[in-house]
């Protein structure tokens, strides 16, 4: 079981770390289209109300549940880099966006309403199944242009057998508290909301009740690139 929530970050809401840049916790904007199975997206992280890094998906499913997700292999990116262009890690007050393509492996994302994770299934070149990725994040907002998040910087990562968990990314998250990012309080929520996305995967509660990793993309999702408004301002 997960750890009992702690003492500090009981009475943490949506207001938390707001003054260093955070977006507020907002639900899906319902007055939005929902979108069809095969609709390119661009899933933006979002940085004191700019993009910081953007990539494309294509839309599985559109529920008002679940957003399901596929990111294709070697996709372009938008990533965040320095005035010398070197990538950045972590926000700071400064960036440009510079166009990247993701690695071979292909995404499957799974996003709850008033969730702060996303649980997104990695697959191989050869389409094998070969880690279970939990990444902590603001709940998915949507946007004109897909859906946008904020992202915590810790992570979980799960072998395929779901035989067990481990933290990634502790450094940093540990350096983004020791420059005033995130707080204290910020990264025990986090940490709690990390060990139940653990637990949503290895207790199989639904989705993960399935097997999805027989899953594929349908023929012509693997050309996916941002949409032509993924630089459109948040709001």
């Amino acid at each position: 079981m997960y750890a009992p929530l702690p003492a500090s970050v009981k009475t943490a809401g949506p207001d938390y770390a707001r003054s260093v840049g955070k977006t507020p916790n907002a639900p899906i904007r319902e007055e939005l289209t929902r979108h069809q199975p095969g609709d390119v997206v661009a899933i933006r992280e979002l940085w004191d109300g700019r993009v910081w890094y953007a990539w494309p998906a294509v839309v599985v499913r559109d529920e008002p549940n679940l957003q399901m997700l596929h990111v294709p292999a070697n996709a372009r990116c938008r990533q965040p880099v320095d005035a010398a262009g070197r990538p950045l890690r972590l926000p700071t007050d400064r960036w440009t966006l510079q166009d990247v393509r993701r690695g071979p492996n292909s995404l499957l994302s799974f996003a709850f309403p008033d969730t702060p994770y996303a649980v997104i299934l990695g697959f191989d070149e050869r389409g094998e199944l070969f880690e279970y990725y939990v990444n902590l994040e603001e709940p998915l907002t949507r946007s004109a242009a897909g859906f946008d998040t904020v992202d915590h910087l810790l992570d979980v990562t799960i072998p395929p057998d779901r035989s067990g968990w481990s933290w990634k990314d502790e450094d940093e998250l540990l350096e983004a508290v020791a420059r005033g990012i995130f707080t204290e309080e910020d990264a025990a929520w986090f940490r709690f909301w990390g060990e139940r996305g653990a637990e949503h995967v290895l207790l199989q509660e639904p989705p993960f009740d399935r097997d999805w990793s027989r899953w594929r993309p349908e023929p012509g999702w693997e050309d996916a690139d941002l949409p032509g408004n993924w630089d459109l301002a948040p709001g």
